[in-house]
């Protein structure tokens, strides 16, 4: 593997100084990928619109041909960080517009490119702000197939595509969490809710493994739901974790809270040790992790 600059009029930074990511990897047999730190790519999800793509300027890497808004990574930066930028520089992506839902990775060992697969929570309409982007459209999932594709990224369509309709979603049982720690939250149960919730929070901003949730590629951003009762109702919520407080049981609310995220085409799974609840929610349709589960992730 070898790195090489960009010649004139190649693809870098639309402003300001280069990046020492913008740069070309040359494999041992002679093909060009680049970004010195791999690359990354959003492809972002508009339940009405479809998906969001990028005509690329003939003079590009490829170019003439429809593919994702993305680029080089920068030195230190995560993919997802990385995409997202680069959505933002290559299509005017506002901050917060896309809630990340997957990483797909294509690892070469020496390469990589991750697509971020994201869904619009803030609807938006794309601008062309740099100078490798021809032209930017919503395009209908159904009808991405007809145009020319970016090779890279019509040999990953199909996989891409797959994942649309897998949507992890987690509900913690959050009393039960609590009690199976001895840290003394019987002293403080709100307080102790609420630095449990403050912490699944940072698992929302930071995703989990695919492992951990059965589902394939590298990491996925579930939508969380933590339920609390008792003295724990008055808890304040955290960004991406949304509170369900229970009126009355706290397991009622957990089996209505995972019938409800089951119809609405979500693969649930529902975090309690409680066997009896474990059973309930199963029925329901959603799988059951223990306490030691989300724990485990929490100290990684």
């Amino acid at each position: 593997m070898t790195i090489e600059p960009p010649a004139p009029g190649e693809p870098r930074r639309p402003h300001g100084p280069r990046d020492p990511g913008d740069a070309w990897v040359v494999a041992p047999t002679g093909e060009r990928y680049w970004g010195r730190f791999g690359a990354a790519g959003l492809l972002a999800v508009d339940a009405e619109r479809g998906v969001l793509l990028q005509h690329r300027v003939s003079w590009s890497h490829f170019g003439d041909t429809w593919a994702l808004p993305g680029g080089a990574r920068h030195r230190g930066e995560s993919a997802c960080d990385g995409a997202l930028r680069e959505a933002a520089e290559e299509a005017g992506v506002p901050d917060a517009a896309v809630q990340p839902r997957v990483l797909s990775v294509f690892d070469l060992g020496y390469w990589s490119y991750t697509t971020v697969v994201g869904d619009v929570v803030v609807p938006f309409e794309p601008t062309i702000s740099d100078p490798e982007s021809r032209e930017l459209a919503w395009v209908p999932v159904d009808e991405v197939i007809e145009y020319a594709l970016h090779p890279g990224f019509a040999a990953s369509w199909e996989k891409l595509r797959g994942l649309l309709s897998v949507r992890p979603a987690v509900i913690v049982d959050i009393a039960n969490v609590m009690g199976s720690v001895p840290d003394g939250w019987w002293r403080d149960r709100p307080g102790a809710a609420s630095r449990l919730i403050a912490r699944i929070a940072g698992l929302a901003v930071h995703g989990v493994q695919a492992s951990a949730l059965e589902l394939p590629e590298q990491t996925w951003y579930p939508e969380w739901t933590a339920v609390v009762e008792g003295q724990a109702r008055g808890v304040e919520g955290a960004p991406g974790v949304e509170v369900v407080r229970a009126d009355a049981s706290g397991d009622d609310a957990i089996v209505s809270a995972a019938q409800r995220a089951v119809a609405a085409d979500r693969v649930v799974t529902v975090v309690t040790s409680d066997r009896g609840l474990a059973a309930r929610v199963t029925d329901a349709g959603a799988a059951v992790r223990c306490a030691r589960w989300l724990l485990d992730l929490l100290e990684n």
